[in-house]
């Protein structure tokens, strides 16, 4: 899994550093990087995740609507091409994990893509997106 641009990275509480790594590498089929009895490195995509275990956490945060969906506002996610996406809704759809919010966004628009989100094992919303044209990404142009 590897990113085609500067991998970012992103540092995340957890309850349980085992059933971390459980999801991200067994579930998602994430690589593990270095890790210690209470922190993992994940590489997703080519980006760096680090879990560090510290018991229970609570983030208050509140849902949006887009258009006709309401999605969480606290997530995270990663942009993969159309087959990457489905090979991930399948593996994940296999696996009996609830997955949510899958649609199309913005379609016929500029940046239209499709999404789906499923909870990791911490209660993180994980994204992942498909965009029909990789130019429009960082488009400037209202939705």
């Amino acid at each position: 899994m590897k990113s085609k641009g500067t991998p970012f990275h992103l540092s995340l509480p957890c309850k349980d550093i085992e059933k971390t790594k459980d999801f991200y590498v067994f579930t998602l089929g994430a690589k593990q990087g270095r890790s210690r009895d209470k922190w993992l490195d994940i590489n997703l995509f080519g980006h760096q995740i680090t879990f560090t275990e510290t018991g229970d956490f609570n983030f208050n945060f509140k849902n949006y609507r887009l258009n006709d969906q309401i999605l969480p506002s606290f997530h995270f996610g990663i942009i993969v091409d159309v087959d990457t996406w489905g090979k991930m809704y399948s593996r994940l759809f296999e696996k009996d994990l609830e997955i949510t919010t899958e649609a199309t966004f913005l379609e016929n628009k500029i940046g239209e893509h499709l999404s789906f989100f499923v909870t990791d094992p911490d209660g993180y919303q994980l994204e992942f997106k498909s965009f029909k044209n990789d130019d429009e990404i960082f488009t400037t142009e209202n939705i």
